[in-house]
């Protein structure tokens, strides 16, 4: 039976079509044939074979002239599933002989191990011919910190919260997406909170509700309302003052480990100085604008400043 957060993400690209070929064409660098519309059309797919096959969701983008230039065929993946690697070419190969059009098919894994699994290419026999599907999974989805860029790509934002809430950076991008996700109406936005909230591992979960906490005590209003009202304050005021510093410093320390690494990405060697630097910041907006800093810069001076 289809969960929660399968339907969410299906429901996300059946209400916003344009989704799929705008990340084709920024995440995965695909040239998209030019189009003037995008539609969601049927997904059932057994009028053509005896067996039925039922995809997710299927897409169409026509031109100016109404012409079918491509159709998208997008499956939710939250688990290894065999049968996948026969249905999927069906799947293409269906939809390709119907429409008359290129087809592709794109998968949203947001679980790693089931991203690179998807992402296999699938031999047809012999090595004659293969499907290979196009997978959205932590690898490609960017990790959105911003709550600004969160606004302006809710969606993205809450694809990237469930593909990377559980990782180094996972609390602050969890809060942009919550952040972005003010500007819906609440029945939406509800569904797409507890999309990010079953994605989280307990240890973030905490992380979450004592930062839910925080804001409530000092009375800044940065989630939406329904957000606090979720999350039980009794367990919020439960969570000891030690649990919280070690959160916190989790995060800090998932941060400077995320900094140095792309410093030595970069060829840019630290002094003592500059190291204990570092490991000194207790700042979270510090170290994620010394992130920003690395690209481009030559020298560590450059990213600290």
């Amino acid at each position: 039976m289809p969960t929660l957060e399968h339907n969410a993400l299906v429901e996300m690209f059946r209400e916003h079509p344009e989704l799929a070929p705008r990340l084709l064409a920024t995440l995965f660098h695909v040239e998209v044939p030019p189009h003037a519309s995008v539609a969601v059309v049927e997904s059932s797919l057994d009028q053509l074979i005896p067996v039925e096959f039922r995809a997710d969701l299927v897409l169409e983008l026509r031109d100016d002239s109404d012409a079918l230039v491509l159709a998208i065929v997008i499956e939710v993946q939250r688990d290894v599933d065999p049968d996948k690697k026969f249905s999927w070419p069906a799947y293409v190969a269906v939809v390709r002989a119907r429409k008359r059009c290129g087809t592709i098919v794109l998968v949203v894994a947001p679980d790693a191990g089931v991203a690179a699994w998807a992402a296999e290419n699938i031999d047809l026999g012999l090595g004659r011919g293969n499907v290979e599907p196009l997978v959205l999974g932590p690898a490609v989805v960017p990790e959105i910190i911003d709550p600004a860029d969160a606004e302006k790509e809710t969606e993205l934002a809450v694809l990237s919260a469930v593909a990377h809430g559980n990782g180094p950076s996972g609390l602050t991008v969890v809060q942009a997406a919550l952040a972005g996700l003010g500007r819906l109406d609440q029945a939406h936005a509800m569904v797409y909170f507890q999309l990010i909230w079953n994605g989280l591992r307990e240890p973030m979960r905490q992380a979450l509700e004592a930062v839910v906490m925080e804001r409530q005590i000092e009375g800044e209003a940065t989630f939406p309302p329904f957000v606090q009202k979720l999350i039980d304050r009794g367990k919020l005021e439960g969570i000891r003052e030690g649990e919280l510093k070690g959160i916190r410093e989790g995060e800090l320390k998932g941060k400077r480990d995320t900094l140095l690494r792309l410093l030595a990405r970069a060829g840019i060697v630290l002094t003592e100085d500059e190291s204990a630097r570092i490991q000194a910041c207790t700042e979270v907006a510090t170290l994620d604008r010394w992130i920003d800093n690395v690209l481009g810069a030559k020298t560590a001076t450059e990213v600290l400043s």
